[in-house]
C-alpha cells in the first residue's frame, strides 16, 4: 500500500516524453528522451529499485489538491497544512518540435501562498529501469546524475537555495535530499535537464518565468485552434491536451500510453508496456482530431500512416505490424524486468512487446476509414501513398479470410474473429469509395466481391441464432463489444433488428452499471490467469452506438456517468475496477480518442430536434435496471 493509485497521477510533457507526478508531488514515473527510452524513475513499479523525484510539505501532516493551470498541461499540486498553503508546479517546456532531441527540461517550482511552508526535496535516480548505476558529481550550482550515455542536470533557483543539501547513498547510485523554508510570496524551482550542454547554473528569477509563460503560450495557442463549441468542453479540452501530450511530434506518432506495466489486474499478468504507436490507435485519433479541427495533427497522423504502408516492415501481421516505435522502427521485443516488484506486486513487469508480430486484421480496415474520412474532411493521400495502399488491398484479398489473433491481442491461439472480418469489409468498401471520387486506379471489382463475400459470410456465420446476437468469433456463443463498431463503419443499419438484438444482449451481459466489459474472460480465455475491469473505450463506444440507434436519453446517461469515473484531473486509465478505481496503463489513448468522438457524434445528434422525436425514449429507473447487471 506504499504505492499511490493509479488515479492519483497527473501527466507533464513536452512532445518527445511524459513524466507522471503523484498528488503528493513525487515523480514516480520518466523515461528519456523519448516515450519508449528506458527510465529514469519508476517507483511506480518499484518502491524500491524504481527511483524518484519528490518534492512535498516536511511536515507529513498535509493535506493536497491537484489541478492543471487553466487551458494548459501544467500541473498544480497544492499543500494545506496548519502553518500555511504551498504550491508545486510542474511542467515540461516544449522541446524541438521538428527533430529528435536529447535536451529535455523539467521545471518544478514552489510557493508560497499563504503562511509559511517547510519542503523537503529528494532526487534518487534509477537509470535503464534501475539496472544501471551511476555517478553523482554535487557542486555549488547543482548536481549532475550520469549513467552510460544518460546525463540528468539538477540547476537550483539562486533566489531561495536548498539548505541542508545532502548526499543519499545507494548502492545503484547517489541520490540528494535537502530542504527550503518559504514565507507566503516566495518562490524556489529547480530544473532537471537532460542532454545539458553545460554545467549546473542558477536560475535566475527571468529564467523562470520565461519558460513558465512560454508553456501557458503554447498550450492556450494550441487549444484556441479547437472548433469544438458543444457540450463537455471542459472534459473534451482536457482529453484533447492529453492525447497532444501523448504525442511523439518529430514523426507524429501517438503512444497508446506513456506506462509499461501497470496491471488491468492489481496482482495479475496483464501488464503490457504501451509506450509504442499503433496502427489501430493511430487511426482512431484521425477520427477525434478532426473533430476537434485540428488538421495539422490528422495530417501529420496521416503521413505516419504512410510511411508505415511504404515500409511494409511486417511479416506474421501481414504488411503492417501492429505497433511500432516511436520513431517508425519496429523492432520491440519483449522482455522481463524480473527485479521490479511491479505496481503493488503485479508481476511480471514486461517492457516491449510480443504482440506486435500478430495476425490481427481489423488493422487494415480501421487504417482506410481513417484515410477515407480524413480525404472526406481535406486530407488526402498523393498518388505514391495510393500506390502503397494498392499493395495492401492485394494482400488482404487473398488472407481477409484467415484465422487471427484479434483486437484485444488475446494470447490464446487464432480464431476467425468477427471484428477482423467486419474491418477487412469496411476496407474494401472505404477503397471502393475512394477510387471511385478520385478515379483513382485500382481493381474495383475486386474489391467490391470481396466486400460482399465478407459481408454474406458474417451474417451467415458470425451471427449466432442462439443468442441472437452477433459473437465473438465462428467458434463460439461469446458476446464481444469490440463489435459496437459494427454500426460506426456501416456494417449494419442501427435501425437493423439483427443489430437492436445485439445490442440487447450486449446490455444484458457486458454492460455493469453503464460500464462495459469487453468480453468474459471466463467464457473467453485469453491464455492469461486472472480477471481484468471493464474496458473504458468500449463504454463510449457503446454511448455512441445507443445514440446512432436513436436511444438518446439512454446514450447521455452512459455518457454523464462516464465523467465520474475519470480521476480528479478528467484523466482516464485503460480500464475500471469493481469499485471504481483506475486499472491499466494511464493516461490511455484509446479512452480519450472514444471519449472525444463519442462527445462530438452525441453532442451533433442531441442538437437535432426530429432525431429526439423519431427516436427518443424516455429513460425510467426500470430501464436503467436492465444495464445494472453484468
Amino acid at each position: 500500500m506504499d504505492y499511490p493509485l493509479i488515479a492519483d497521477h497527473g501527466l507533464i510533457g513536452d512532445l518527445h516524453t511524459a513524466a507522471l507526478v503523484t498528488t503528493d508531488g513525487e515523480i514516480d514515473w520518466f523515461c528519456c528522451p523519448r516515450f519508449d527510452s528506458p527510465s529514469v524513475f519508476a517507483s511506480l513499479l518499484d518502491r524500491e529499485r524504481g527511483g524518484h523525484f519528490r518534492i512535498a510539505p516536511a511536515d507529513p501532516g498535509y493535506v493536497t489538491k491537484q489541478l492543471y493551470f487553466p487551458d494548459t498541461a501544467i500541473l498544480i499540486t497544492r499543500f494545506m497544512t496548519d502553518a500555511g498553503v504551498g504550491e508545486l508546479l510542474d511542467f515540461m517546456p516544449v522541446a524541438d518540435t521538428t527533430h529528435p532531441t536529447d535536451n529535455h527540461r523539467l521545471v518544478r517550482l514552489v510557493r508560497v501562498v499563504r503562511g509559511e511552508m517547510r519542503f523537503t526535496f529528494e532526487c534518487m535516480p534509477r537509470f535503464d529501469y534501475g539496472r544501471a548505476a551511476h555517478t553523482l558529481d554535487v557542486t555549488d550550482n547543482g548536481a549532475v546524475f550520469r549513467a552510460n550515455s544518460t546525463q540528468i542536470t539538477l540547476h537550483p533557483a539562486r533566489s531561495v537555495p536548498w539548505e541542508s543539501t545532502e548526499r543519499v547513498r545507494h548502492p545503484q547510485g547517489d541520490g540528494i535530499r535537502g530542504f527550503t523554508t518559504l514565507h507566503a510570496g516566495q518562490v524556489g524551482a529547480v530544473l532537471l535537464e537532460t542532454g545539458a550542454a553545460g554545467p549546473p547554473h542558477r536560475l535566475t528569477a527571468d529564467e523562470i518565468i520565461s519558460m513558465f509563460d512560454e508553456t501557458v503560450t503554447f498550450w492556450r495557442r494550441w487549444l484556441s485552434r479547437s472548433t469544438y463549441q458543444g457540450r463537455w468542453r471542459e472534459q473534451v479540452y482536457r482529453s484533447a491536451m492529453t492525447l497532444k501530450l501523448m504525442t511523439y511530434v518529430p514523426t507524429g506518432g501517438l503512444v497508446a500510453a506513456p506506462t509499461a506495466g501497470l496491471p488491468e489486474q492489481v496482482g495479475g499478468e496483464r501488464n503490457w508496456d504501451y509506450r509504442f504507436t499503433w496502427i489501430r490507435d493511430a487511426s482512431f485519433s484521425v477520427y477525434a482530431l478532426l473533430g476537434l479541427g485540428y488538421v495539422d495533427e490528422a495530417r501529420a497522423f496521416i503521413g505516419w500512416l504512410s510511411d508505415r504502408v511504404e515500409e511494409q516492415a511486417g511479416d506474421g501481421s501481414g504488411p503492417l505490424r501492429l505497433m511500432y516505435r516511436v520513431d517508425g522502427s519496429s523492432d520491440l521485443s519483449e522482455e522481463t524486468l524480473d527485479h521490479f516488484e511491479g505496481y503493488r506486486g503485479s508481476a511480471p513487469v514486461r517492457i516491449g512487446n510480443g504482440a506486435a508480430d500478430q495476425l490481427q486484421l481489423d488493422i487494415y480496415g480501421e487504417a482506410m476509414d481513417s484515410i477515407y474520412f480524413a480525404d472526406r474532411k481535406g486530407v488526402t493521400i498523393g498518388h505514391a501513398g495510393w500506390t502503397r495502399m494498392l499493395r495492401i488491398l492485394d494482400w488482404l484479398c487473398d488472407h481477409w479470410d484467415s484465422p487471427e489473433e484479434g483486437i484485444w491481442e488475446t494470447r490464446g491461439g487464432r480464431a476467425n474473429f468477427v471484428y477482423g472480418r467486419i474491418n477487412s469489409w469496411t476496407a474494401f468498401d472505404r477503397a471502393v469509395r475512394l477510387a471511385a471520387d478520385h478515379g483513382r486506379p485500382g481493381d474495383q471489382h475486386r474489391w467490391a466481391r470481396e466486400r460482399d463475400k465478407i459481408y454474406q459470410q458474417v451474417m451467415e456465420r458470425g451471427w449466432n441464432e442462439k443468442r441472437g446476437a452477433f459473437v465473438q468469433h465462428y467458434e463460439t456463443e461469446v458476446l464481444d463489444a469490440s463489435l459496437l463498431r459494427a454500426v460506426q463503419v456501416g456494417f449494419v443499419t442501427p435501425d437493423d433488428p439483427m443489430w437492436l438484438s445485439t445490442l440487447d444482449a450486449m446490455n444484458s451481459e457486458l454492460v455493469s452499471d453503464s460500464l462495459v466489459y469487453r468480453y468474459n474472460p471466463e467464457a473467453s480465455p485469453d491464455g492469461l490467469r486472472g480477471s481484468e475491469g471493464t474496458f473504458s473505450m468500449c463504454t463510449f463506444w457503446y454511448v455512441d452506438a445507443l445514440a446512432r440507434s436513436g436511444r438518446l436519453e439512454e446514450a447521455q446517461l452512459v455518457f454523464e456517468k462516464m465523467h465520474t469515473y475519470a480521476n480528479h484531473l478528467g484523466l482516464y486509465s485503460e480500464e475500471i475496477g469493481l469499485t471504481g478505481e483506475q486499472l491499466g496503463n494511464f493516461p490511455q489513448a484509446f479512452t480519450h480518442l472514444a471519449m472525444i468522438n463519442a462527445a462530438v457524434d452525441l453532442n451533433r445528434r442531441l442538437d437535432q430536434p426530429e432525431a429526439r422525436s423519431r427516436f427518443g425514449r424516455e429513460v425510467s429507473l426500470a430501464g436503467m435496471d436492465r444495464s445494472a447487471h453484468r
